[in-house]
């Protein structure tokens, strides 16, 4: 049987592994502290006498083919790029949303609007910890989820959160300790394509912490940036910039940086030098195993494209359509709208997808 052993000589040596944190939250559910995450947010031994090598850690891990195929059917996942059963671009209607959010602040929005809803009783998020530093968050109140609206770099390792005690027979068992202090019984859970993934092998596997998890959010990801003191200098060099003058940074065909006077753009080909190694090899690019996936290209400049993957991922978004929380383009646009999203979506995974096959077989011929 594969072990965490395994998962070390499969995945983090080679540098595959991407910090979601499934395998560490699996581990404390089962055996209560064989695993732990370093510092650097990858997993490592705990206490390696209460390892009882049941594999779990192994077969959740979003770089291990095991559990792939329950994954997709339980999501419908079709070829190429995902199930999309819509596309569409919509922004937050209330004006602070978006201000303070990432293109149209729609992912606010929704969670905000399940929550006023009586939906979900918290999200799983990310909030600001430093200038360039987020951390993992579960938004308990309308105001949380609102003041951590904004975009992030680095890996948020938002399964941290549920890394207490857990039973892996579900749905027989309380909610775990943390969720279970606050009250928290159904929450939405906002993460990268690699996080996401996670989440539907566990939830293949019918493990508690995801019968608690009522909606899966997905954001269109490019990779995970590292913004260390050498890479911030570097980026002010190649922007022209310089921090202090900074206000709101996002990701779209290119690095935007927006500062009191005006925007500037990177090509993301010119930002290897600040990308996560485990990127490369990713193939995901706009969450193809989430319920609804969000990101800004394809949508004109203050909106988010928005992509339903499921029924429960279309039902949200109509939700939140039909009681004014979200607003879509004028009416002359809005036809236009769909098939430029989705051939830019499409453009985008595919690259992805081709680059991290070539980026395999070199590894593989390396080793």
């Amino acid at each position: 049987m594969k072990t965490f052993e395994s998962l070390m000589e499969e995945v983090q040596k080679p540098g595959l592994c991407h910090h979601c944190g499934g395998c560490v939250t699996f581990c404390t559910a089962i055996n209560f502290g064989a695993l732990t995450l370093s510092p650097e947010g990858t997993p490592r031994f705990g206490d390696r006498a209460k390892c009882i090598e049941c594999g779990i850690c192994y077969m959740i891990c979003p770089e291990i083919g095991e559990l792939d195929e329950e994954a997709r059917k339980k999501i419908g996942w079709e070829p190429p790029t995902g199930r999309i059963l819509e596309a569409t671009a919509s922004r937050a209607a209330d004006p602070e949303i978006r201000t303070l959010a990432t293109d149209g602040g729609v992912v606010t929005a929704i969670l905000a609007h399940l929550f006023d809803e009586g939906r979900i009783d918290g999200a799983i998020v990310t909030r600001q910890a430093g200038l360039f530093l987020r951390e993992p968050w579960l938004a308990r109140t309308r105001r949380e989820i609102v003041d951590a609206a904004g975009f992030h770099f680095d890996a948020s390792h938002g399964m941290r959160l549920f890394s207490e005690k857990y039973s892996t027979f579900a749905p027989s068992v309380g909610m775990l300790g943390a969720m279970g202090k606050a009250g928290v019984r159904r929450v939405a859970f906002v993460g990268t394509p690699c996080q996401i993934k996670t989440i539907r092998k566990m939830e293949a596997l019918s493990i508690v912490p995801t019968d608690s998890i009522a909606y899966c959010l997905g954001l269109f990801c490019s990779g995970n940036f590292i913004f260390g003191p050498a890479e911030r200098e570097r980026l002010e060099h190649l922007g022209g910039f310089r921090w202090p003058e900074v206000k709101k940074i996002n990701v779209k065909d290119a690095l935007m940086v927006h500062t009191n006077s005006g925007v500037t753009e990177i090509p993301l080909s010119e930002l290897s030098f600040m990308r996560r190694y485990a990127c490369r090899f990713c193939d995901d690019y706009a969450a193809e195993y989430a319920d609804i996936s969000f990101g800004g290209i394809g949508s004109p400049e203050g909106y988010t494209s928005v992509i339903a993957r499921t029924p429960l991922g279309r039902a949200v978004h109509s939700w939140a359509r039909d009681d004014g929380s979200l607003e879509g383009l004028p009416k002359g646009e809005a036809a236009a709208a769909p098939p430029a999203i989705l051939e830019k979506v499409a453009e985008k995974s595919l690259a992805k997808k081709k680059t991290a096959a070539e980026n395999r077989r070199g590894l593989t011929a390396a080793h």
